[in-house]
Order: C-alpha cells, then structure tokens, then sequence
C-alpha cells in the first residue's frame, strides 16, 4: 500500500485509473462517506509500493468489551496480542469481573494471545493512587491480588498478564518494582507471559504523578514486553494539540532504548482524535471523534486541511451552522506511516493501538502492508 497525498482537481474516479483499482475500492479503503469529493492535502491510501526489509513484529491492541464483531474481526488478522480492558483490582485485592469472553473466544479462533489487564482503576473509572499502594505494600491485599490474577489464568485461556497501573505515588516505585518482579517470576514459572504499560518518560529525572513511579529499566527486566503509553499529549482537558506527536514519542524512545532491551518496546499507537472548541479556555473538554469521522468532517465542512510537520499529524479549523468555531487534531494514512517508520528505525518489538474500537482500516492495512504480523499462539 501506499499513500497518494490529493491535489487540487483530483478525483477519486481518477485516481483509480492511475492505480489500475476501483473508486470503490478507494472509498472502501479509506472508509469515505462521500467518494465524489475530496480535499486538497487529504491523505489517501493506495495500492502499490512495495515495503522493503520487511520486519516481524508483534501487534498488541486494547479493546472494550462492547467492540463490534464486524470491527473485530477486520482487526484481528492484524495484531498479536488483545488485552481487554480491564480488570480492576478491588480495595481487598480480588478482580471485579468483566464480560470479555465474547472477544477472548474470537482473538483465539484468529491466533490472537488474549492477556488478562490488570488496572488500578477505581468503581467510579479514575485510576486510584491509593489502590495502587494498597496492592504493593499491603501484604494481604497483594496477596489476594496475585491468587487472584493466577485463579483467572487458570480458568482461560489466556497467555499472560497485561499490567496497566497509572498514577502510582512516588514513593511507590521500588515497592511496584518488588510486585513486578514477584508477579513475573511466578507468571513465567507457569507458562504465562507479562506484559506492562508506562506513562511516556523521557528522562528518568521526569517528575509527576504519572512517571515518577514508573521504572523503565526495572519494567525492561521483568517483563517481556513493554507498551509506552506514546499518546495523549492532546486530551480531553489540554489545549489543542497532536494527539501523538512524533517529536515527542522520538524523545520517549530516545531514553526507553537505554533502559531496556528494543526487543521488549511497543510503541503506543493512538486510534482516535479531539475535537476542541474555539476560543480554547483552561478547563474546556475536548470531545474525541474517530480518524475516519474526522476526515469525513473536514471533507463534509470544505475544511482546509493542514499537516503539522514536526508532530506528523493532520488538523483543521471549521465552523458549525451557529458559527462556533472548533479545531480538530487526528491521524490519518500520511500520519500512520510516520509513526510505523518509528518501529523500523528504533527496531523495537512493534507497536500497541489504544483502542481498535473504532475502525482505522488505513492504519490496519498500512502495518499488515510494512510488516509481517507475528502470532504467538
């Protein structure tokens, strides 16, 4: 696959004499509403290139229950791993239930590894410092949690653990790097894998709630593999920005490469974008909108479309029928390519999407075009 980027006059029609394919197919491809118009500096995929040195790479992906079983099975061909999310550990240690058996049986009759996410989350969905703490020096509840874990194993077919805690204390660090090592041993010792989640340092001197705790070296060691959460620089509640900047994830790299072994990084992979209203006031939220809503939108709204070129991401501005003003940040097929030369360039162990529910096909067939997708089952 490749990507065409639209200039003035182009039509889809065009377009797929020159790639000897079909409008339908493009608009398929591209998951365009309406084929008739496009955009200029509208990034398009298209058949044709061929990827040279192609790299075996593992794909992990997160997914809420409720994902449709059209997304899903689109989806899974394409990654190695699926970790539903999530299990929250209760303030006495056990695992409150999730309903994940539907996608769990459908990742295993695609080859795909189902990991068990374990997360600090609390009932009202935040995730909770003290939970956190109560897991890693509480012995007892940290008991309970690990025969809780090793219980659940025991039940599935699962191949390991995803462990996803956010919001540890400071002072909780060499005590999280204790349950690592404690949870990893007795997870390999029965044929399960671990896999770990951490917040985007990119020092180790990086201060705050969210990194202070979180040990790249200590992560690297004991565990097999590690996703860097590379995304959310745009949120909800920051001012408008790229999502998942490259310029940033470089900078996360560039530390994580000398903690632990590349073989062991996947590199976090954002499927979505904000929508921000303008004027931008301090506390105003963002609202997130899908990689295929947003293009359809620009397209919709006769938006100009514009590519940051250090973050490598698409925006645009518009207006709606009242006249407020918003700005939209996304990713697009120009955008994916720039974040899947990352997992090349740093040969790291491949890449992890947050989330697959919402469908990104330009995403999905540009990394099964670039790389060969490994499964482990």
């Amino acid at each position: 696959m490749d990507v065409y980027i639209v200039r003035p006059g182009d039509t889809l029609y065009a377009l797929a004499r020159r790639y000897s394919t079909t409008a339908e197919r493009l608009a398929r491809l591209n998951q365009l509403d309406d084929p008739g118009r496009l955009l200029p500096n509208q990034a398009l995929l298209v058949p044709g290139g061929t990827a040279v040195d192609r790299q075996e790479i593992l794909v992990n992906a997160y997914a809420y229950p409720e994902i449709s079983d059209a997304v899903l099975a689109e989806t899974l061909p394409g990654i190695s791993f699926l970790c539903p999310f999530s299990r929250r550990v209760t303030p006495g240690g056990a695992l409150a239930p999730l309903d994940d058996a539907r996608i769990v049986s459908a990742a295993l009759a695609q080859g795909v590894a189902p990991f068990l996410t374990v997360t600090n989350l609390s009932e009202s969905g935040g995730f909770s410092s003290d939970l956190a703490h109560a897991v890693f020096t509480d012995q007892q509840v940290q008991d309970t949690t690990v025969a809780s874990i090793l219980d659940t194993l025991s039940q599935g077919r699962w191949a390991g653990v995803n462990l996803n805690f956010e919001y540890v204390y400071p002072f909780d660090r060499e005590s999280y790097n204790q349950f690592l090592r404690r949870l990893s041993e007795l997870l390999h010792a029965r044929g399960w894998y671990l896999s770990t989640a951490i917040a985007p340092k990119e020092s180790a001197g990086q201060e705050g709630l969210l990194y202070s705790a979180h040990d790249y070296a200590a992560h690297g060691r004991w565990a097999d593999w590690v996703v860097l959460m590379t995304y959310e620089w745009g949120y909800t509640y920051s001012a408008p920005q790229a999502v998942s900047p490259v310029n940033r994830i470089r900078r996360v790299l560039d530390y994580a490469v000398t903690q632990m072994p590349t073989g062991s990084i996947l590199m976090g992979f954002s499927n979505y974008g904000y929508r921000w209203r303008l004027p931008w006031r301090q506390g105003d939220a963002a609202t997130v909108i899908s990689n295929a809503a947003a293009i359809n939108l620009a397209v919709s709204v006769g938006a100009e479309l514009r590519y940051d070129e250090l973050a490598q991401a698409p925006w645009f501005t518009y207006a709606d029928s009242s006249g407020q003003r918003y700005v939209v940040w996304f990713e697009d097929a120009r955008s994916v390519r720039a974040r899947l030369s990352l997992v090349k360039e740093y040969a790291l162990a491949g890449f992890s999407w947050w989330t697959i529910n919402r469908l990104f096909r330009a995403g999905l067939q540009l990394s099964a075009a670039d790389f060969d997708i490994l499964k482990i089952l």
